[in-house]
């Protein structure tokens, strides 16, 4: 059980960068007298920054010492937390913003990774979820923490937040015991290879577990093979990573991440637009969020309803989600629309993540694998706002707002389309022992 928290402990902190101190962006601007490209930057930089710091991270989770790295990240995520506490211009913040987003980097596919390399089938796909649906948990939980702590006196104070690395290092201890983490030395590492040689029982196969080719004489070595690998088929290219796989997941989740996150960018400003009370915005992106983190916490209730078609369904709640902030422009449609697509990103992110779990033949690439997925996320949050500005300037789009979730809305039934057409893929499949119950065997 400390081993199972210790590794779940690490999702409390992954998605805090940027995201945690959104709500005090205008309270900093007026304290500090800062521009708004200045404090833009406090909570966009550090997606940026993440970014080559995930792709470290994962080929630095090929060693078997993962434990170092680990402790590394979260002491330099810890004393970030502590600066914050001391900063005093927007300079400071920005270059701590930045620490924080290389030690978060390094974290973040550990997060998702040592949930690969520990589970395995529907149990590993269960903890995806709960991953997704911590990691979104503290999200909401710190944006509260924030709204509320900004009121008072001390303006720094909102930075506690981030002092939940304290957890995941204090836990730190028993990751020695996840599997697959090598804590001994080399002269060790040899003396227990030479015990397992001598100490090695002969091979009696038995009858019921002999080779499948063996017990059919109709079916082939290979076709055995296959038969024992059918969620990851030997991969010719000897690289231990099956490329059209990881291509596939990273285009799936750039898109819906890029599309559902066009309400926490603006909604804000479409709210202005309509003269609504500022707070609606925050109440929408509260709804979104709520709706994102639930589904991690009962993705198998889920998936056993929506079954074979779970890509498709979540792909109609965005379609209909977004659909509602174009076509119709009223607080409950905002409402009910964030709440879809949350939904519908919440039950795909997950199922995205455990999918990248069969994307490599080689057990010590597994990390690395959900790295190159993993930042697909990022990327879209980073530079989805300048994608938007840009297409707006090239066609002298007026309603910058209105066209976010137009350009969004038309994606996702693109996405939706592609689905109908490609359900049987790697990327839209969802394996039959995911939500069928296990017959017992006589």
């Amino acid at each position: 059980m400390m081993t199972y928290l210790a590794i779940m402990s690490i999702s409390l902190i992954v998605n805090l960068p940027g995201l945690a101190v959104a709500p005090m962006e205008g309270k900093l601007k007026e304290i500090l007298h800062a521009p708004e490209l200045e404090v833009q930057l406090l909570t966009t930089l550090p997606n940026f920054i993440i970014i080559p710091f995930v792709l470290l991270s994962g080929k630095l989770s090929e060693a078997k010492h993962k434990i170092p790295i680990i402790v590394g990240a979260l002491l330099l995520y810890a004393g970030c937390a502590i600066w914050y506490l001391f900063a005093a211009d927007m300079t400071s913040l920005i270059v701590i913003s930045c620490l924080l987003g290389c030690g978060a980097g390094l974290l973040i596919p550990f997060s998702t990774g040592l949930i690969a390399e520990t589970f395995a089938g529907k149990i590993r796909m269960k903890q995806m979820g709960w991953q997704s649906g911590i990691s979104n948990s503290t999200v909401v939980i710190a944006t509260f923490a924030v709204g509320w702590l900004i009121q008072g006196k001390n303006w720094h104070l909102p930075f506690i937040v981030y002092l939940a690395a304290l957890v995941p290092l204090i836990f730190s201890f028993w990751l020695k015991h996840v599997p697959g983490i090598d804590t001994s030395s080399k002269e060790e590492q040899k003396d227990m290879q030479e015990e397992e040689q001598e100490i090695k029982p002969a091979a009696v196969p038995a009858p019921d577990v002999q080779p499948i080719e063996k017990r059919d004489p109709k079916v082939t070595k290979d076709e055995a093979q296959v038969a024992h690998t059918v969620k990851a088929p030997v991969n010719p290219s000897g690289t231990g990573f099956h490329i059209g796989r990881i291509w596939a997941l990273i285009g799936v989740y750039f898109l819906v991440t890029f599309t559902s996150i066009a309400i926490t960018n603006y909604s804000s400003q479409l709210t202005v637009q309509y003269g609504w009370p500022s707070n609606i915005a925050g109440d929408v992106t509260s709804v979104f969020f709520l709706l994102v983190l639930i589904p991690g916490y009962i993705l198998t209730w889920f998936v056993k309803r929506l079954r074979g078609g779970t890509f498709f369904w979540t792909a109609l709640m965005l379609v209909v989600g977004l659909g509602l902030f174009v076509f119709f422009p009223a607080k409950w449609a905002m409402f009910v629309g964030a709440g879809l697509t949350g939904l519908g990103y919440g039950i795909c992110q997950p199922m995205l993540y455990d999918k990248a779990s069969y994307t490599v033949d080689n057990p010590e690439k597994l990390t690395l694998a959900l790295a190159f997925v993993l930042t697909a996320n990022y990327l879209a949050i980073a530079i989805q706002p300048f994608i938007i500005s840009g297409i707006s300037e090239l066609f002298h789009i007026k309603n910058e707002n209105t066209f976010a979730f137009i350009l969004s809305f038309a994606l996702v039934i693109a996405y939706t389309i592609v689905i109908i057409f490609t359900r049987k893929s790697f990327a839209f499949s969802v394996d039959k022992s995911y939500y069928q119950e296990e017959t017992p065997q006589k």
